[in-house]
């Protein structure tokens, strides 16, 4: 089983994360700071991108009322401000024990991964009173 989501990174998006982590590094928010860098731009937090996984986990796989156990990143190359990455998570094994699923994550900015991991998760029960409204 496998969903995905795709997000256009817009400079508003890396300014609003900035703000709510409190991450001003300038290669974030500055383009003359970023110009004298490797990556010759600005470039999104690998958190901002890391952020689009949880995105997945809590509304589509496994979807509302998952909770997010732990998770590994490995960063593979920037996002760029204007860039599209796709959001890819997949149900690599289900354990029954405990109700949860571990899903293998990876972001791309078209073939490129810029982001790979993996998830544990715990999955909502159907009768689950999180889920109850």
């Amino acid at each position: 089983m496998t969903e995905t989501l795709v997000k256009h990174v817009s400079s508003s998006d890396v300014v609003g994360f900035a703000e709510v982590s409190g991450d001003r590094n300038p290669i974030h928010l500055s383009e003359h700071f970023a110009a004298k860098t490797p990556f010759r731009t600005r470039i999104a937090h690998g958190l901002y991108t890391a952020s689009l996984i949880s995105a997945v986990l809590g509304t589509r796989l496994p979807g509302p009322g998952a909770i997010y156990l732990s998770q590994t990143l490995n960063f593979k190359a920037p996002v760029k401000i204007g860039d599209d990455v796709t959001v890819t998570v997949t149900v690599v094994d289900l354990l029954e024990r405990g109700n949860r699923a571990r899903l293998q994550c990876t972001c791309a900015v078209g073939d490129i991964v810029v982001l790979e991991g993996e998830a544990l998760v715990k999955v909502p029960s159907r009768d689950d009173d999180a889920l109850r409204i």
